[in-house]
């Protein structure tokens, strides 16, 4: 049954569920600050979010999928039921926690699954740690490179509108904000939609229907680019009171200068193949407009509870997922 090509188009669609859920689950990274800053209207934001989403396909490779594919656990272990089992453990993950309202990283539940299956069906040793080491270390890194570079813009910004009155500053940046949220919106689709990518890439590589080189086909990156889009434009609710005002308040200004901040480091990483969590550059980016002001502007315990979120999402994903590989081979091997 495993090997079947059934079985195969099922994983495809489970993957694309995922993909679903990770645009649905997401949707606030794209949108909250523009929503909560009232540039755009809730139904205006995610139509905004999930068009640039589906753009991002014209405008960049495969390399984030490729490491998804061949860097987080070795190729040739690989098996439909080691990423029915990781898939299972990224969506329980992101329901859970889109359930409570955190924003945490659909990308990291999806690492956190490929870790716990691939460990449940081959120990450690399954585990490509340069691709691990490389992803993990951006737990640290996106949101610090995010609050860096939106503290920085934030600044630049108030410098050079420090001579020009608060009405005019907020509609020169209401109109600033519509170009930074697009511009976010392209590398958050750059990023994740190529997560799912690299998923399908996988499947099909295992039954031998894409070439050894790992080459991706176009119709697999329309197709995950479109569903991620979709996911968006449904939008996660829960979170985007979070993102958009329990953090910091945010004035359009703020907004230009989180957004433009986090699309800067999250579309330098997909460049560079790295997949990163969009949810914890933006949430950075926002803690670092709001430093600005002054620390207490910060909402510390809010970012507290959110960093937990992230800390959590790799290994309990991964426990999931191993507990559902190990089920799994219960109930159809016995």
């Amino acid at each position: 049954m495993l090997d079947s090509m059934a079985f195969v188009i099922f994983l495809v669609a489970v993957a694309l569920v995922f993909d679903f859920i990770n645009g649905f689950h997401d949707s606030s990274n794209s949108i909250s600050t523009i929503v909560s800053t009232r540039v755009l209207t809730p139904k205006q934001a995610v139509i905004w979010a999930a068009f640039f989403n589906f753009s991002a396909a014209f405008f960049i490779g495969t390399a984030v999928a490729h490491t998804i594919g061949k860097g987080i656990i070795n190729i040739n272990v690989i098996d439909n039921l080691i990423i029915l089992s990781a898939l299972g453990g990224a969506i329980a993950w992101n329901l859970i926690t889109w359930y409570f309202g955190l924003p945490s990283s659909s990308s990291h539940a999806l690492i956190g699954g490929l870790i716990g299956a691939g460990i449940a069906k081959g120990g450690i040793g399954t585990l490509v740690w340069s691709g691990i080491l490389k992803t993990t270390a951006f737990i640290v890194l996106s949101p610090s490179i995010g609050l860096i570079l939106g503290f920085i813009f934030m600044v630049l910004s108030m410098n050079l509108n420090r001579n020009s009155n608060i009405a005019k500053t907020d509609k020169l940046y209401r109109k600033l904000q519509l170009a930074s949220s697009a511009i976010y919106s392209l590398g958050h689709g750059m990023n994740d939609a190529q997560k799912t990518i690299g998923i399908i890439a996988i499947v099909l590589y295992s039954k031998g229907l894409i070439s050894s080189s790992f080459n991706i086909p176009y119709w697999i990156i329309i197709m995950c680019y479109s569903v991620i889009a979709l996911g968006t434009m449904f939008g996660g609710w829960r979170i985007v009171k979070t993102m958009g005002t329990k953090i910091t308040k945010l004035q359009p200004i703020g907004g230009f200068s989180a957004e433009a901040a986090a699309a800067c480091a999250i579309i330098g990483s997909s460049i560079a193949g790295i997949p990163v969590s969009t949810t914890h550059t933006i949430a950075g980016a926002i803690v670092g407009v709001g430093a600005t002001k002054r620390l207490s502007a910060v909402r510390w315990g809010v970012a507290g509870n959110i960093i937990w979120a992230w800390v959590l999402t790799i290994p309990i994903a991964a426990a999931i997922s191993a507990t559902l590989y190990l089920s799994l081979q219960y109930f159809i091997f016995q």
